[in-house]
Parts: structure tokens; sequence; C-alpha cells
């Protein structure tokens, strides 16, 4: 068992933690892979050899030190390969590492209904299902040749390597991250829109920052209600551009706030996620000629080096956003 598949049990308000999370795990091994919002893929096989311990074991040592120095506790499966650890994270729970040894993924997977398996949709299973091929057991067992027949040539040699445990997939490290978010709670409900849009410019400014930061955009915003009694509304937006610009995250955010129609709300936290996201430098951006535009721009460039040299809380996010 060499790798893990880390699922951190984050609340709404943690899930700005999960970047320290992953260097959580970067401790033990470089080869990590990030799956947004909650979670990761660990490659262990020098960690093993250099701490002495199996993949069970460190996953405790993680546990514990992910509880200890966050407070949040997690839920991990292990086994040979990405595929296995991914299956074995379903069965695990908090405290105990769910682990498939090596050579025994046909036996773990066997009782498993075959729509468990990643990349089997319900359109696929509900095909493999109407010829009695439920299981992963039945789906190993059966000639290659009947797969390809049902769900095409690649597709079935696919499903009929997984079944049988052959796993070719690998953990990729610093994989982009799909979302960044951030969250700003009130310290009681809040029913001033005023007090909600100072929490939106403040969010869209950190994000923008984080964006900036790491050379990303991104194309969509995603913003998130919570009200007191416990419920919450969510409201997605694509952006007419990829970006990374303050500015325009918060005129999305407004607007996404604005359509909510709220009206005497009792708003107990606001949420922004930036999602869709890519490459900076593969980002295109439509001149508007706006001086003001460009100066808010310039003053980010300035207030983004201020950051990288004093520090994230050298300038407050939010302030330069409009």
């Amino acid at each position: 068992m060499t790798i893990l598949c880390v699922r951190f049990q984050l609340s709404s308000a943690d899930e700005a933690a999960l970047p320290a999370l992953l260097g959580l795990l970067e401790e033990f091994t470089p080869v990590v892979e990030a799956l947004p919002p909650d979670g990761a893929l660990a490659d262990l096989r020098g960690a093993e050899r250099y701490f002495g311990r199996d993949a069970v074991e460190l996953a405790s040592v993680i546990r514990v030190r992910a509880l200890a120095l966050h407070g949040i506790d997690c839920v991990i499966g292990a086994g040979p390969g990405p595929m296995a650890a991914r299956m074995a994270l379903r069965s695990a729970r908090p405290g105990v590492t769910c682990a498939v040894p090596e050579g025994g993924e046909r036996e773990f997977l066997a009782a498993k209904p075959v729509v468990a398996l990643p990349g089997v949709g319900t359109a696929t299973a509900r095909t493999l299902c109407e010829y009695g091929l439920d299981t992963l057991g039945r789906v190993a067992a059966a000639p290659l040749s009947t797969l390809q027949r049902l769900v095409g040539a690649r597709a079935g040699r696919e499903l009929h390597e997984k079944a049988n445990g052959v796993d070719r997939g690998r953990v990729v490290p610093n994989a982009v991250s799909r979302s960044l978010a951030t969250e700003r709670p009130f310290g009681r409900d809040e029913l001033d829109p005023d007090r909600h849009r100072r929490a939106l410019l403040s969010a869209a400014g950190e994000l923008g920052a984080r964006l900036r930061a790491v050379e990303k955009v991104c194309r969509t915003l995603t913003l998130t209600v919570r009200y007191a009694d416990r419920s919450s509304t969510t409201r997605s937006r694509t952006l007419a551009e990829p970006t990374a610009h303050s500015a325009a995250l918060t005129r999305t955010a407004y607007g996404l706030y604005e359509a909510l129609g709220l009206q005497r709300a009792r708003v107990r936290a606001i949420a922004l996620r930036a999602e869709a996201l890519g490459p900076a430098d593969q980002a295109s951006h439509q001149l508007t000629f706006d001086p003001v535009d460009e100066k808010v721009r310039r003053i980010e460039e300035v207030a983004d080096r201020v950051r990288a040299k004093f520090g994230p809380g050298a300038v407050k996010p939010g302030t330069l956003a409009a």
C-alpha cells in the first residue's frame, strides 16, 4: 500500500484551510495531488522507506497532526494505486484507515456495485446491469470481448482492467487547484445589506489577491449565503472573461447578491468561490480604455508587490476593489 486518498472533514468555514493541510501532507512526500474542495492523493513510496513505516502507520500520524495543528479530522483510504485508494476511502471512517493490500485489489472490488467504480456513469452502469453485470466481480469475470461489445472497445478494455484491479493511474504532484474559496462569517445574524456588501467586497478582494499570487484566473464565481436557520442559497455566474481582477470579481459578486432579492434576511455568513481556474498567462483581456479600470489594475500590481514583500496582512483585502 503506497497511495493514500485523504478527505479532510472541512466545514464551509474551514475550506480555506485546504492549502495548509496539503502542506502537512507535503511534509511526508512531495508527490501530492489536490482534490478540491476537501481531499488529496499522496504517493508514499519514498516516505515508507525514509520513515521506516508503512502507509497505514503514516496515515495515523497524518490524522493526529491534522487534528493537533488544525483541529480537523480526516478519513483515509490506502491502496497500491490511486483507484484502490479512492475506493478504500468510501469504506473508511474517522479514526480507522481502510487499506487494500497489494494483490488484493480484485477481491476487495468484487462485491462492489459497478457504479462505484470511478469513471463508470449511470448510463454505462445501466447497460451493464441489464446484462447481469451488476458487480465488479462479475465484470471482472466477463470476457473482454463481451464488455467491448457492450460499452465500446476502449471503454471495455479500461473497465475490464479496473475491475480486475489493474490501475494505470498515478498521483500528479502540484496539480492545478480547480477552485479557491473564502468566507466572511458575521458575529451575529446580520440584517444590514450594507454590511453584506462590505463582506462581499472584502471576500472578492481576498480572492483576487490569492488568484494573482498563484498566477491563476477564474472563469466562474459562486456565491453562497448562509442564513440564521442554517439553510443556504448558492448561485453561480460565468464571467465575461477569465480574470483575477478584484474589481471585476466584486462587481460579479454584487450582481449575484442583488439577484437574490433578499428582504430583511438574517444572514450568518457569506462565502465566495472562484472556480474553473486556469493559468493567467493564457487568459485574454479585453481592453476597455477605461482610465479608472487601468488605474485600479496598476494599484493592484503595487499592492501585490507589497504583500509579497511584507506578507498578506500588509494590504487589507477589498480596499482596492470598487
